[in-house]
């Protein structure tokens, strides 16, 4: 069972607070798991920890990914008193809703800072302790747009197509060593995503998508994913039909053209 793959296992997960990342608490928590998390909010992540299935096995660790001494801060802290990590979900991210046209290089600069940059430098610094032990696991929460460029997704679609490049990279340099690289590529979910998404001047939409509202549950998606890491699965696609985009693209570039040319709905 994949249960058994997470008990009292040291996981640090960003991006714990809400959405996706809560429900993984959730699930990790109720598998054995020692989860440290993170995220901006700290009265939201210990919301999180209460909610959790064993409290008492849950570390609290603030983090702001917008900020690079920050994200060196806590990822030393970490290291330092809680130890080496057996696996590092890096789920945080943010989006984005608007046009090229439209978009200041100061939001693509943001989204590339939180969702690339962040979570490269998280796993760099956990990387040494991983190599020395000859074990760790890197998760990485991209999405389908890590392997398509939609409207109004420009930034966005270029820091998870960034994610792939570098941890494919990474799982090709340390696959041999015993540590295993599983990227995760969501499609609609039930989550704040699209509320939270940046527009071109970089405030947030302040709207839910229909279709992320029709999406698949946080929850149910929490499962698939774990089931698919402790599987060892190297990418691991999850949603509707919005998941064919990945397949069109690959076997029918043409169609895929086509398609994403006429796609006009956020």
């Amino acid at each position: 069972m994949a249960s058994s793959y997470y008990q009292n296992k040291k996981i640090w997960l960003t991006g714990a607070s809400s959405g996706i990342g809560e429900a993984l608490c959730k699930t990790l928590s109720e598998y054995g798991a020692f989860l440290i998390i993170s995220s901006r909010n700290g009265e939201s992540l210990e919301a999180t920890r209460k909610s959790l299935a064993h409290p008492e096995k849950c570390k609290i660790y603030p983090i702001d990914l917008s900020n690079p001494e920050n994200v060196e801060k806590v990822s030393s802290l970490v290291l330092k008193a809680e130890g080496p990590i057996d696996m590092l979900i890096n789920n945080a991210g943010i989006s984005q809703r608007d046009y090229v046209i439209n978009t200041a290089t100061e939001v693509d600069r943001q989204l590339m800072e939180v969702n690339y940059f962040a979570n490269i430098a998280i796993a760099k610094k956990l990387l040494p302790s991983m190599l020395e032990r000859g074990s760790g696991h890197f998760v990485i929460m991209s999405s389908v747009t890590g392997h398509l460029g939609t409207p109004m997704r420009s930034g966005y679609a270029a820091s998870k197509h960034a994610l792939h490049g570098f941890y494919d990279s990474l799982r090709a340099e340390t696959e041999p060593n015993g540590i295993k690289t599983t990227i995760i590529c969501p499609g609609y979910i039930q989550t704040n995503i699209s509320i939270n998404a940046l527009t071109g001047d970089g405030s947030p939409q302040n709207k839910m998508d229909e279709n992320t509202n029709k999406g698949m549950t946080p929850n149910n998606l929490a499962i698939k994913a774990l089931n698919g890491v402790a599987k060892g699965k190297k990418e691991i696609y999850i949603g509707g039909k919005e998941i064919l985009g990945i397949y069109i693209k690959r076997y029918m570039p043409w169609l895929y053209y086509r398609i994403i040319r006429n796609y006009k709905k956020p």
